[in-house]
């Protein structure tokens, strides 16, 4: 039955996606798997003007760990709904009973998007007992040969390695086998506060073992990554092209240290090029987009911007795998779906703690917000703080991952929104932040900050005890 509900929505998904129906969206109170939401009185609708604008943010009465679930009311409930359940409900193998969610694989490492973006959080690489989770994923790459017309360059943004692909499968179907293992050992370093006080960080190193399909390319480049948090998506989409850009700075022409730069990327919606708001290397386009890579590559799920499985020509297995009995493992009517609820989540209140104020001077003191741009108004009027300039910059070489992307290089990311952060301990069970998860607290992340962001390390460091408590409140009350 899923199929006639998402052909008779199909009109209805592209009129909900407008920006007049968006803007038109209603407040609502917190929604978890156990309480219901409450259902609003047609009459008392707030008139929809730029000075009186539905609230976007979420409830903070709500239960911490349920607050990344939070939805925007609308006329497409029914459609929020089932993008949910594609979104969380396991995917199995083909061919299944269960037509609705088969297609799983060949070649994958989650079987639901949950297991990446645990309570719609953040990711984390290992668990409490130091066993690898689905959420760490490693994106593999060889050296592009310049000048060479590669197609797969001009739409993934790099060259995949030949046996393996673009990204490591941790698992495969009965009739797959599946690629490999990661190992992962931390070493301590330590540094110093100007102060005196010290601290310890910790960097990681990773190892692709038990390979099933042979050796990797002599040159490979092993990049982690772990799944970012997915609140305020729809906002993000929402924020004017020309408002992003302005914030951009190639060069450093003003000549004060940073030097945003736009990614620009292939979207397959359009078969054209457009600017990168999404994922770490801002590779994504939209969320339509970031959604149907992850499906593809993290699930194997071919669907209809990425239509062909995840196998190489290398791999037999998966290339003779039995497929499932839709054109796409995931139609665009059930990506549309996914799509859909992915916008149409809350974005987090901030929690204005008594320090609050008083970290946040600090933070634009030491020029924190030069990248963590506080404010955007989008298209339909909203005033969002997502604390991101959404633009690549060189975050030095210890962060480097060496993997390009489009036009990001190795040691280049998007600067990631910080709204919601102070809550990723209680959603995705602990807190891991920077692209692979190696910093375990706020500190821990902006002491790791290097390349365009070293000056405001340095100051960070040179401040008090008290002055880097407060500046550390006031970026987990974001």
């Amino acid at each position: 039955m899923m199929l006639p509900i998402l052909m008779k929505h199909r009109y209805k998904i592209m009129k909900a996606l407008s920006l007049a129906l968006l803007a038109a969206f209603l407040a609502v109170g917190c929604t978890t798997e156990t309480q219901e939401k409450s259902t609003s009185d047609a009459s008392k609708k707030p008139s929809h003007t730029k000075e009186k604008l539905p609230n976007i943010h979420t409830d903070k009465s709500c239960k911490m760990a349920f607050t990344y679930s939070q939805e925007l009311n609308n006329e497409e409930e029914d459609l929020h709904i089932l993008g949910k359940s594609f979104f969380r409900i396991p995917w199995v193998e083909a061919p299944s009973a269960t037509t609705a969610r088969d297609g799983l694989g060949p070649l994958f490492s989650a079987n639901t998007c949950m297991h990446c973006h645990p309570g719609n959080g953040a990711g984390v690489p290992t668990d409490k007992n130091g066993k690898i989770t689905r959420s760490l994923v490693m994106r593999l790459s060889i050296p592009t040969i310049k000048n060479l017309n590669n197609g797969l360059l001009m739409k993934d943004g790099f060259t995949p390695e030949p046996t393996y692909g673009g990204q490591f499968s941790l698992n495969g179907t009965s009739d797959t086998p599946y690629e490999g293992n990661i190992e992962i050992t931390y070493r301590p370093v330590a540094g110093k506060y100007d102060d005196g006080e010290i601290y310890e960080l910790q960097r990681p190193s990773y190892k692709l073992t038990d390979l099933q399909y042979g050796p990797l390319h002599k040159e490979v480049n092993i990049a982690p990554r772990i799944g970012l948090a997915l609140i305020g998506l729809g906002a993000l989409e929402m924020i004017d092209e020309k408002d992003i850009l302005a914030n951009e700075d190639i060069g450093d022409q003003n000549r004060d240290g940073i030097s945003g730069k736009a990614n620009w990327v292939y979207k397959p919606e359009t078969n054209a090029t457009a600017l990168g708001r999404f994922t770490w290397k801002a590779a994504a386009a939209t969320v339509k987009h970031q959604s149907a890579n992850a499906a593809h590559n993290d699930m194997g799920l071919s669907n209809p911007l990425f239509p062909k499985h995840n196998c190489t020509e290398k791999q037999t297995e998966c290339l003779e795998a039995l497929k499932g009995r839709h054109n796409f493992d995931l139609p665009m009517e059930r990506l549309d779906a996914i799509t859909y609820y992915l916008q149409t989540l809350k974005i987090p209140s901030q929690r204005k703690t008594e320090n609050f104020e008083k970290g946040k001077k600090i933070f634009t003191q030491i020029g924190c917000v030069q990248c963590h741009v506080s404010t955007f108004q989008t298209q339909n009027g909203y005033e969002i703080h997502p604390y991101s300039d959404l633009l690549l910059h060189d975050m030095g070489e210890d962060l480097s991952d060496g993997h390009t992307m489009f036009k990001a290089s190795g040691s280049e990311f998007r600067t990631p929104p910080l709204w919601g952060v102070g809550l990723y301990e209680k959603v995705s069970g602990y807190t891991a932040l920077l692209h692979d998860g190696r910093a375990r607290s706020v500190e821990e992340a902006i002491l790791w900050h290097g390349g365009e962001a070293k000056r405001a390390q340095e100051d960070f460091k040179a401040l008090s005890r008290q002055e880097r408590s407060y500046l550390v409140e006031f970026v987990k009350g974001i």
